[in-house]
């Protein structure tokens, strides 16, 4: 009995000295030396992060982004990530003929559109923002409510949805099979020339998968280029994993933990009130949660949230800074509304940074940023 109470503490201390490695340091550092540790190429030399005991499971820090992943079942090869491209571009895959997947993913507008909310079949007004298609080979759940499991299966939506592509899936296959051009693309892709929806969206999805940053200067400071960053933006990476405290859900080399969080934006009760994650799980504790986007590219990426209510990265950090106060509308408190009341996540508190940290904050974001490309679009698509 003395020994298993024995091992038992040794076990509980060591977890706590694991915690420890964890716990944000006190320590002060002035530029250089951030600098100079940042730049090392040895992320042991890192200061530590500043993230909660609820983040220490997940946790992976902030780093150089590896070659996009793939699934067993869609392995890619040139020809398939042509055809994906074709068919990323073709209007002809919407009941209208006039709408593609590229209208609210443009390249030109960091892979998203720069709206608000984007425009579907017949004008109609989406209901949140057309999330930009940069690095999503790296999600394991796609949409903001996180309803894909799947790039395959995340493609297979805005065609159907009556206020984005309006297509039945059906048809779409029949159509796009009658091209014989297209026959021979599906044969160099999947070795024949059957077309059908599933070989539509794995090459789509082929495609999508392509759509990954180039190396930002970032990158290059952390792997040795020390000159590659402003002291301005050192400053900015540094409040980044520590006071600012954006690492606990933007964190991995994706800058994006994988997961869904409440950050206040419901609008609860208000006439744009979105309850998130909630209206697929249906589970009462996923009441508000969203995904964690990545921030990489976020510079060319705004408006930001699922409402696309925040036109510029400082109206983002003022409002992280600011501990999320946004207020719930009581008109619906003790009614039989209640009982999907959204709880704020607990990772969100009052930051209290100064102007110049919030300025430092946004250079950072632009050195995880890179330049847009212009890729050239199909000029004739097959018949």
């Amino acid at each position: 009995m003395k020994k298993a109470s024995l091992l038992l503490t040794l076990l509980s201390a060591l977890v706590f000295l694991a915690m420890l490695s964890f716990i944000p340091t006190n320590d002060k550092y002035d530029v250089a030396e951030l600098r100079k540790l940042y730049s090392s190429g040895n992320t042991a030399l890192w200061p530590k992060p500043q993230i909660d005991s609820s983040v220490v499971n997940t946790f992976q820090d902030i780093g150089v982004l590896g070659a996009a992943p793939y699934p067993a079942d869609n392995i890619p090869n040139e020809a398939k990530v042509a055809l994906g491209k074709m068919l990323f571009y073709d209007p002809r895959l919407s009941v209208s003929g006039q709408i593609a997947c590229a209208n609210c993913h443009d390249p030109q507008l960091g892979w998203g559109d720069g709206k608000r909310f984007a425009f579907g079949h017949d004008r109609k007004l989406g209901g949140r923002n057309a999330m930009t298609l940069f690095n999503v080979a790296f999600y394991k759940k796609l949409f903001w409510d996180g309803r894909a499991n799947s790039l395959e299966d995340q493609a297979r939506f805005p065609v159907a949805d009556h206020l984005e592509m309006n297509m039945d899936v059906k048809v779409m296959e029949e159509k796009i099979a009658k091209f014989k051009s297209y026959q021979a693309m599906f044969s160099a892709a999947f070795g024949q020339p059957t077309i059908n929806a599933t070989n539509i969206f794995k090459a789509i999805a082929t495609f999508e998968r392509t759509i990954v940053s180039p190396k930002s200067r970032f990158d290059n400071f952390i792997t040795g280029k020390e000159d590659a960053l402003t002291n301005q933006e050192v400053l900015g990476l540094h409040l980044f994993r520590t006071k600012a405290r954006c690492i606990n859900c933007h964190n991995s080399p994706a800058f994006t933990d994988n997961q869904f969080h409440n950050d206040g934006q419901t609008l609860w009760g208000s006439e744009n009130e979105d309850l998130g994650l909630y209206n697929v799980t249906k589970n009462k504790a996923d009441i508000g949660k969203f995904k964690t986007p990545s921030l990489r590219e976020s510079m060319n990426t705004g408006s930001w949230f699922h409402h696309g209510n925040f036109p510029t990265m400082k109206d983002v950090i003022f409002f992280y800074n600011l501990g999320n106060p946004s207020p719930i509308q009581k008109k619906y408190l003790g009614t039989a509304r209640d009982s999907l009341l959204p709880v704020t996540d607990k990772l969100l508190q009052k930051l209290s940074m100064t102007d110049e940290e919030v300025e430092a904050l946004v250079a950072f974001m632009g050195c995880i940023t890179t330049t847009p490309r212009r890729p050239a679009p199909p000029v004739n698509f097959p018949q």
